[in-house]
């Protein structure tokens, strides 16, 4: 995208907005006109400038039909920046990941392991395993067929080559509930089990092909239930919530990030973790980040459901307290996208500030698009912002917006 300055023409930008200029009365005439605008913005001081040059962002018809909020603090300077209408309450999109990944990695730790065991009772004689066989979920989204791979063989390095008995899928780290709150019928949902392999709901079905093909009778029985503490342990797999937060955020992938939102839940332990249990531990931080705010509603981790709001107030508090506590930006802040590079940034703001430069949270739903997260300023200052566009019906024109507010916080 070409990267255009704030004082050139606002048919420029009107076209980047895909907008005619004959709808904008502002749009200057003349080439000495756009000089004299320049010589006077160059005049001001570093923070003057930027409040002028996103005021004239803003002063664009796209917002005579659709909302806006934008906020942009200066953690250096530990002051705000600019603001405009930062309270207003709007569906944040994918950008709900950031409070679900502040909120586990301040709650579970930069060292927590989602694991999935595998476990049995009874006895083993003759290479018959005469029990139960249980397979523990722990809602681990990267559990894959070489965890799978690893289960089967320590079953045969037990020197079992027959069960007899029943094959238990312990599902008891959160509730039945398959879908989220809020989630359209039609979106491509993922399923919320603890027991997956590849994401896909198929663990027994997988486990029992993956048994047979590696020469294990299975003369057994499969149902649900739970682990008993006395269950003996065979294996156990994990990741680490590093793994997590990656595709989590840099590729906005909704079942990692439902997946940490269980694991607030049942953090204590407690099983059958519910959706409500989890919301509680988000409200837990908001009231610590922002206590003064009531302006939300939380239905979920992802973004998916259309119940959930926050403002660009409390989105920047969030990105905020991620920055002054270390053991939360440390593994939050990799875990951005990165723009121009890679994740849901990677075809975005490739200009000469902005790449590598501003690493920050996307968020879309259908009208929707919303982008939070950090950059540097050309005085050196590191910046964090949180930009909210909704009703859309073009998300793209919201996107640009979003492109230029960070280019014009970025460049000198």
């Amino acid at each position: 995208m070409l990267a255009l300055l704030p004082w050139q023409s606002l048919k420029a930008q009107d076209e980047l907005f895909g907008i005619s200029r004959e709808q904008d009365s502002l749009a200057t005439d003349t080439p000495e006109a756009d000089s004299l605008a320049k010589a006077q913005l160059d005049s001001l001081p570093w923070n003057r400038r930027v409040e002028q040059k996103l005021a004239r962002l803003l002063d664009n018809p796209i917002f005579q039909t659709s909302q806006v909020g934008l906020m942009v603090y200066d953690l250096t300077a530990d002051s705000v920046l600019f603001q405009h209408r930062e309270r207003q309450v709007m569906r944040p999109a994918s950008t709900m990941k950031l409070l679900t990944a502040i909120a586990a990695i301040d709650l579970l730790g930069g060292s927590y392991r989602l694991v999935t065991h595998l476990k049995y009772s009874g006895n083993i004689a003759d290479g018959t395993l005469h029990g139960t066989l249980y397979c523990q979920g722990g809602f681990d989204p990267l559990f894959n067929r070489d965890d799978l791979h690893s289960f089967v063989e320590s079953i045969r390095r037990m020197g079992v080559d027959t069960i007899r008995g029943s094959i238990v899928a312990d599902v008891s780290l959160k509730d039945t509930v398959r879908w989220g709150e809020g989630w359209c019928w039609d979106d491509d949902n993922p399923v919320l089990s603890p027991l997956l392999v590849s994401g896909k709901d198929c663990f027994l079905p997988r486990l029992l092909v993956s048994l047979e093909e590696a020469g294990v009778v299975v003369e057994a029985d499969t149902m649900r239930g739970v682990t008993p503490a006395d269950a003996y342990a065979i294996n156990s797999r994990f990741h680490t919530i590093d793994q997590v937060l990656i595709p989590m955020m840099k590729e906005s992938d909704n079942l990692f990030a439902e997946s940490l939102f269980y694991h607030l839940a049942a953090w204590r332990g407690t099983p059958f973790a519910t959706a409500k249990m989890a919301r509680e531990q988000l409200k837990r931080l908001l009231d610590k980040v922002i206590p003064e705010s009531t302006l939300y509603r939380i239905a979920d981790g992802s973004g998916l459901s259309l119940y959930n709001y926050l403002t660009p107030a409390i989105e920047v508090a969030l990105l905020r307290y991620a920055y002054h506590s270390a053991p939360i930006y440390l593994h939050l802040y990799p875990s951005l996208p990165v723009a121009g590079e890679d994740g849901t940034l990677k075809n975005r703001m490739k200009g000469a500030f902005t790449q590598g430069n501003v690493r920050a949270k996307t968020g879309t739903l259908l009208g929707v698009t919303s982008l939070a997260g950090y950059l540097q300023a050309a005085n050196g200052h590191l910046l964090c912002f949180a930009i909210m566009n909704q009703g859309l019906m073009h998300t793209k024109h919201g996107r640009h917006f979003q492109d230029r507010v960070c280019t014009v916080l970025s460049e000198p």
